[in-house]
């Protein structure tokens, strides 16, 4: 069963944990390292044969539209993840609107192709932000992966359905694709480990989470979701003083991150998130 790989291309600086430390004015003043640590991730890719989902910020193409032609032409998605990498609940819907819609525009402008598939800043489609996918749908979006079925101080919708799945809004259907989730049962009670990616692919072994998605793909018949950053594959990258949390949070294992890649990438079972939503249709 093939899986999604999916790519959150975005600046180091830019990461929700560092947005009381640095002024969104001052982004352009930080080095631009993302062009850099997504050619490697694509040469990564090529090395495998596997193709992935980018999702991108519109703040990014705008300086970069020369990466997005790249990343299309060496035979991947590109998928929207914003303009301003602002936490949708914050923000509300009418300011969600001109981000996404902003950001839509100059991805595609860019591509000259249509961009269908949407996740948000930091997953925050929450019960605060479930409005998000009314307006998604209304700008021509096809699918979200926001969606993350676990407790956290940022994101998570806890009781939302753990698979892919169709979500009817009043202005139409969208195809969710949640982040991925294992259940373990302790005590008598169910839990939901995160085993998507990102700091939980920073944080466990690499063995660990292609068991998790092994188990998925063979005993729930389901496909799963990995996602990483570009900036989670550089170590050098300048370090941003902040609180405990947000430090361990961000610069945890970078070092490994690149190593746990490979092996699991490595297996050769993982596509674009778009052919995922295309074969469980068919199918």
């Amino acid at each position: 069963m093939l899986n999604a790989l999916t790519i959150d291309v975005e600046y180091f600086f830019q990461v929700n944990a560092f947005s009381r430390h640095v002024k969104r004015e001052d982004w352009g003043n930080f080095p631009l390292r993302v062009a850099d640590n997504t050619r490697r991730i694509l040469d990564m890719l090529d090395e495998f044969s596997v193709r992935s989902t980018f999702f991108v910020l519109g703040w990014v193409a705008e300086r970069d539209g020369l990466l997005i032609k790249e990343i299309l032409l060496r035979g991947h998605e590109i998928a929207c993840h914003g303009y301003g990498h602002e936490l949708i609940y914050t923000i509300g819907p009418d300011r969600f609107r001109e981000d996404i819609r902003r950001a839509k525009s100059v991805l595609e402008d860019i591509a000259g192709t249509k961009v269908s598939g949407y996740r948000a800043p930091s997953y925050s489609i929450t019960g605060k932000s479930i409005w998000a996918l009314d307006i998604l749908v209304e700008e021509g979006f096809s699918y979200d992966s926001s969606i993350f079925h676990v407790y956290h101080d940022t994101y998570g919708l806890p009781d939302a359905p753990r698979f892919p799945h169709l979500i009817t809004c009043e202005s139409g259907s969208i195809m969710e694709f949640p982040l991925t989730t294992y259940p373990l049962r302790f005590w008598n009670k169910e839990y939901r480990l995160p085993i998507a990616g990102g700091g939980y692919l920073r944080l466990f072994p690499a063995c660990f989470l292609q068991w998790g998605i092994d188990s998925i793909n063979k005993k729930e018949k389901q496909p799963a979701v990995l996602y990483f950053h570009p900036w989670e594959i550089d170590p050098d990258q300048p370090r941003i003083k902040s609180g405990f949390k947000s430090t361990f949070r961000h610069y945890l294992n970078l070092h490994s991150t690149e190593a746990k890649l490979r092996k699991i990438i490595g297996t050769g079972k993982f596509t674009t998130m778009h052919e995922v939503l295309e074969n469980m249709v068919s199918s």
